[in-house]
């Protein structure tokens, strides 16, 4: 029991850099009337969670932003939840009144971007302000474990972008780079009725992945050429070709490889001090779309939560690592080396 007049604490994971992360005491949050309060269950680490150069200039902070969690307690005015349901709690959430949500554009919306749960994923209690419980807590089924729903926000972004691309049943796709992202493309392209999927990556367990879960080919990076793709595609190149490596060189391997009136989606995206040259005459001359896509809106979580619960796309088979959450810097670098890992999940 707390002495009286003392603030009760919590452990949480401090994010300094890939190679300093620390568990510190916060204090426990306190909610408001409209907001509630989530113990953490389960809080999966995202790639994104270790890109130095994109997370170290808001450093020290808590991440994390892929987790399940119990409602431990419910503000006087929130009459949609109650205490002790799982849920699923996305961290940025559109106001879908705007000019960008009207038109479909929810991840461009300035309430997206300016909304998050307090201190991050990646402590034992979470604060959910009013605008995500209004637009981003979701219960989850008993047919998603809690493990299982923290793939839903990376599965959600995953939905957006084969939509965006405008994928249909029939086409082909490759998929360059195989981390978590590259993998659940390749389990949704084929989810989505993809003619061929194909993969790339240059480390051969994430190469023998793809091949698991449903890869018609997977090649190594190094020695891919278009002949390869061609002899397995029926002598086409691909017509979606969705990009998951920041790596330079992937993509100008991602521009050699789209077929004409195919697609290149930009899933993942180089340092922002790089420069990129694309010969723009080749795509006007071929009808190639660019695209790009950011996150995901609630109608992406609330498909990815349904496609997890009907099977239609597995994600268990994903989860490698399960950490206590004091063991945050085991599992950060674990994602940050990404040899033998794919999904490294923290648990309260």
């Amino acid at each position: 029991m707390d002495e009286p007049g003392l603030e009760e604490k919590m452990k949480t994971a401090v994010y300094y850099n890939n190679s300093d992360v620390r568990i510190e005491d916060q204090p426990k949050p306190e909610i408001s009337t409209n907001e509630i309060l989530v113990k953490m269950s389960s809080a999966g680490i995202c790639g994104s969670d270790v890109l130095e150069w994109y997370r170290v200039k808001t450093a020290p902070r808590v991440l994390g932003h892929e987790i399940t969690g119990i409602i431990e307690e419910v503000g006087a005015n929130v009459s949609k939840y109650q205490k002790g349901q799982r849920v699923f709690v996305s961290h940025h959430v559109p106001c879908e009144n705007c000019h960008y949500c009207k038109f479909g554009n929810e991840t461009a919306c300035k309430t997206l971007h300016t909304t998050n749960y307090h201190p991050g994923g990646f402590s034992e209690y979470i604060q959910v302000p009013e605008q995500n419980v209004k637009n981003g807590v979701f219960v989850l089924p008993d047919e998603i474990s809690d493990n299982e729903g923290t793939l839903i926000e990376p599965l959600a972004c995953t939905v957006r972008a084969q939509r965006i691309a405008g994928m249909q049943t029939g086409k082909s796709v490759l998929v360059i780079g195989s981390g978590v992202a590259g993998l659940l493309h390749v389990k949704l392209a084929k989810s989505n009725g993809a003619s061929k999927v194909f993969a790339t990556d240059i480390n051969d367990f994430r190469l023998q992945k793809a091949k698991e879960f449903g890869a018609d080919e997977a090649f190594n990076a190094n020695d891919f050429t278009l002949e390869k793709l061609k002899q397995a595609n029926n002598n086409l190149l691909a017509d979606i070709v969705i990009l998951c490596t920041a790596a330079e060189s992937a993509v100008a391997q991602a521009v050699d490889s789209i077929e004409k009136g195919g697609t290149l989606m930009f899933f993942a995206v180089p340092d922002p001090d790089k420069k990129i040259e694309f010969p723009m005459s080749k795509f006007w001359r071929d009808s190639i779309t660019l695209t790009t896509s950011y996150a995901g809106a609630p109608k992406d979580i609330a498909e990815a939560i349904e496609l997890i619960k009907s099977k239609k796309v597995v994600v268990s088979d994903l989860i490698t690592h399960e950490l206590a959450l004091e063991k945050a810097q085991e599992g950060f670098e674990l994602v940050a080396k990404a040899q033998d890992s794919l999904k490294v999940i923290l648990k309260a």
